[in-house]
């Protein structure tokens, strides 16, 4: 996300408008905006509706045995198409980077 925040300006510009989407608390999301400097939008999904949507669930990998989200960035068009996504998938330990281009 900071990279993101670092680029928010480009982005912009660009007319793209970054959103996170976090299976935190709006107070959880807020807390980590103010401590890394965010100033682009964090949405809370504490029922994981678009997490589930988006096939990232990660089940009981968070605090206190919390579902929570697998990283992930997509790019989506004006209509709600994807169109680029990229996406990180835990493995025991280890994390595997996929990268796909969409039609």
């Amino acid at each position: 996300m900071r990279g993101i925040e670092k680029a928010l300006s480009s982005l912009e510009s660009a007319g793209v408008r970054p959103v996170a989407i976090s299976a935190d608390s709006p107070e959880e999301s807020l807390e980590l905006c103010r401590k890394a400097g965010i100033t682009f939008s964090i949405l809370s999904d504490r029922t994981a509706e678009a997490i589930r949507r988006y096939d990232l669930l990660v089940a009981g990998a968070g605090e206190d045995g919390r579902d929570i989200s697998g990283t992930a960035e997509f790019l989506l068009d004006s209509s709600g198409t994807v169109r680029w996504r990229k996406m990180s998938e835990t493995s025991g330990d280890r994390f595997v980077e996929a990268a796909k281009v969409l039609d």
